[in-house]
């Protein structure tokens, strides 16, 4: 059997599979069941959060001769014939490809042919603010007034980037990013038909690193199975992302605290020696200071931060032997880094340079506050002149 990619094997075919998004599924749906379909739709929001599955979803669903609380039935002669990827009334366009004025020419000839089969013949042009101004000049007044049995659905990742003639002419709906949770609770579901074992750690990381995109958090978790042989460890998921270990970012911190100048270039250098990513490394660090700070400040940071029981002991630790101030000076001075490492030569250079600025800011406050401790007290026993 051919190998089919998590993604695309478990992309939503019906409106109940899909996650995250309750808020435009609601509304699709009253749409389908109070039959106020508009001619056209604008589907924004960061990639892999669902917004051409469900332009599909949808694009069936209205076509469905006997839809259940807005949701296609599958079994009707229309859904029978739409499940065929050949039909001719659901139409994508990926506009990344075909954004010429020629394309958008193509489209205007076939409108005024009626569907074949369904009730609506649906355009789904996806990434549309590829499209050209002249393109956009030519979708305008098709969009503005199609016949009555075309229905378009336009899906971007940069809204901002489309004519508000287009955006004045579509009901817009704005894809959210999907919570650690709920990417959470899909990944069990997903590892649990598939046959692979998994620590719930792991799969809080899984879902962390996937940043609300569904698409990304099962790529990795794809990835993360065929390294791991289907038993995902936490640890595996580290090594297979590239992504510092709690330990080793631990390790950097105490030193940086401690102001232990040697053993934390020796690190740093055992760590080059590896082949480790210094600007990886450098985002990791600042996101782990990060959590040092919530284990400061909030009295629920367990439940927050999801980390194996010993890593969150050696966190707290940390966060007992420092302040805030600390904290705050490596998260700042680290995160106006990411920009140069972009166009640094030498990576490693550019992070221990910093952070031994970090260690040598924290010895000039200290003699700082010594020397202002010392003319207190002359102040106070009348020593100064």
């Amino acid at each position: 059997m051919e190998h089919q990619a998590l993604y695309r094997r478990f992309r939503p075919k019906t409106f109940d599979e899909v996650i995250g998004q309750d808020h435009i599924v609601t509304t699709l749906k009253n749409q389908i069941v109070s039959n106020q379909i508009s001619h056209a739709y604008l589907f924004s929001g960061t990639r892999g959060t669902g917004k051409t599955s469900i332009a599909k979803i949808f694009a069936k669903a209205i076509n469905c001769t006997e839809p259940q609380n807005g949701i296609a039935c599958g079994k009707c002669p229309a859904c029978i014939a739409l499940n065929n990827p050949d039909n001719l009334d659901i139409i994508e366009i990926d506009a990344a490809s075909n954004n010429g004025v020629d394309n958008i020419r193509d489209i205007k000839e076939s409108v005024i042919y009626p569907p074949t089969i369904s009730k609506y013949k649906v355009y789904i042009i996806d990434e549309v603010h590829m499209l050209s101004e002249s393109a956009f000049n030519a979708l305008l007044k098709t969009l503005e007034e199609p016949p009555t049995y075309v229905v378009f659905i336009l899906a971007t990742t940069e809204v901002h980037k489309l004519p508000q003639t287009i955006l004045s002419r579509c009901i817009r709906f704005d894809f959210k990013l999907v919570s650690i949770e709920t990417l959470v609770g899909q990944l069990q579901k997903i590892f649990d038909q598939v046959g692979v074992k998994y620590e719930e750690e792991a799969l809080k990381l899984i879902a962390s690193l996937g940043e609300g995109s569904v698409r990304d958090t099962l790529s990795i978790a794809e990835s993360c199975i065929t390294f791991s042989n289907n038993n995902i460890t936490y640890d595996s998921v580290t090594e297979i992302t590239g992504i510092t270990s709690k330990d080793a970012l631990a390790t950097i911190c105490e030193y940086i605290i401690t102001r232990d100048c040697t053993n934390l270039l020796s690190y740093l250098k055992a760590l080059a020696d590896k082949g480790k990513n210094f600007g990886q490394l450098n985002r990791d660090l600042v996101n782990f200071v990060r959590d040092i700070s919530i284990i400061k400040n909030c009295n629920n940071a367990q439940s927050l931060l999801s980390m194996p029981d010993d890593i969150y002991s050696r966190c707290q630790a940390i966060a007992q032997s420092c302040d805030n101030a600390i904290l705050i000076k490596i998260m700042s001075r680290l995160s106006s880094l990411e920009q140069e490492f972009r166009y640094t030569t030498d990576s490693r250079a550019l992070f221990e340079i910093n952070v031994l600025g970090l260690l040598n800011d924290e010895d000039r406050i200290e003699k700082l506050e010594q020397r202002i401790k010392a003319l207190e007290s002359k102040i106070i026993s009348g020593d100064c002149p």
